[in-house]
């Protein structure tokens, strides 16, 4: 079994959905996950190549917003689309970083990620509030590499 399979429990993997769901509920903002063993480039770059091979440049809003987590590398982005940094003050994502490393440097991925998802939600609810003509415009599932 690889660490991908080994890092959430197919429970974990469906609370972190909910977080999903619950995050979007406020913002027509978009987020995803993405896990995967290791990058072989820079984890930056790579979290933008999965960016567009999910097809989260392609939101009407440029909102999406990625967590990528490279768990052999013990390394994550949070990656958002050029609407979010044409919108968002320098730094705005450095919050929920901050909250996540903290709880993978204690082992609590889950927790860090679903921390992270409603903390990402919370601050796009602020510059992407929801509108009754909002559509889901991306899977909620995490996708894995």
């Amino acid at each position: 079994m690889s660490k991908v399979e080994d890092f959430l429990t197919a429970d974990e993997e469906q609370e972190i959905v909910q977080a999903i769901l619950e995050a979007e509920r406020n913002t027509s903002g978009e987020i995803r996950v993405h896990i995967e063993p290791t990058a072989k480039i820079d984890h930056f770059s790579r979290a933008q190549q999965v960016f567009h091979l999910l097809k989260m440049d392609n939101t009407k809003d440029g909102n999406g917003v990625l967590i990528y987590v490279a768990v052999n590398d013990k390394k994550f982005v949070i990656y958002g689309d050029k609407g979010i940094d044409k919108a968002v003050p320098r730094g705005f994502w450095e919050g929920t970083k901050e909250t996540i490393a903290n709880h993978f440097k204690q082992g609590n991925f889950k927790k860090g990620i679903i921390e992270g998802i409603l903390k990402a939600g919370k601050e796009l609810e602020a510059h992407f509030p929801w509108d009754h003509n909002d559509t889901n415009e991306l899977s909620d599932a995490i996708s894995k590499g």
